[in-house]
């Protein structure tokens, strides 16, 4: 994995980051702004997709140039891979996190996120589980991220409508795990707050009352 770091007067940073593996994804190629993505270079289809699309107009890049970069890395990886006699990296599992992207109302569209984070090398396995069944339909993901110390993270994304029975999991694969990594969510049951200040409001509205009352019964037999 290769970085670059540009850094502007104002303390914005540009970064591009990029990786080649003997394995899928066989490589990528992205650009970052203040460590979010810009755009990646598609190396099937060979064109830039772009994640701000305010930026299409203010940063000028050719594909082609990424994908000769990435080339020429795959020659160094080979390279590599000799002088290494085959010998196969760390693999390092993946830390996971599930969260809602809004706070949850149940019967409001809302985004499930699960964030895989500090793991080697660069592969994946997803699958989003409601109820123990797999979704398929309303989900999304990143590219591979590169983060702190060669790792990398990603997100995946479920569109989904809460309700107060549906359970759902993120479940991933990778091979620094010994078997599948299932991390659970589910709505959260309200708390009863609203029956206490009830409560509270009741008990408050008769005290004055009988208060009210008192002092009526004061006035009258001072009269």
């Amino acid at each position: 994995m290769v970085h670059g770091t540009e850094t502007s007067p104002v303390d914005h940073v540009s970064m591009y980051a990029e990786f080649v593996q003997t394995h899928r994804p066989s490589g990528e190629y992205m650009f970052e702004f203040d460590e979010d993505e810009q755009f990646y270079v598609d190396l099937d289809n060979k064109e830039m997709e772009w994640h701000l699309p305010e930026c299409i107009h203010a940063f000028d890049f050719d594909a082609w140039r990424g994908i000769a970069d990435i080339v020429m890395a795959r020659k160094n990886l080979n390279t590599l891979i000799q002088r290494s006699k085959h010998t196969r990296a760390t693999n390092e599992a993946p830390e996971v996190t599930v969260f809602p992207k809004e706070p949850v109302e149940l019967g409001q569209p809302n985004t499930l996120i699960c964030h895989i984070d500090k793991f080697f090398p660069p592969m994946l396995n997803v699958t989003w589980l409601c109820n123990g069944q797999p979704v398929t339909e309303g989900v999304a993901k990143s590219i591979f991220l590169p983060s702190p110390e060669f790792r990398f993270h990603k997100f995946h994304f479920l569109t989904f409508l809460p309700t107060a029975d549906d359970v759902y999991d993120c479940k991933v694969e990778h091979w620094g795990l010994e078997r599948p990594l299932l991390t659970h969510w589910e709505p959260q049951e309200p708390a009863c707050v609203p029956e206490t200040t009830e409560t509270v409001l009741c008990a408050l509205g008769l005290v004055v009352g009988l208060v009210g009352v008192a002092i009526g019964t004061v006035i009258l037999r001072t009269k």
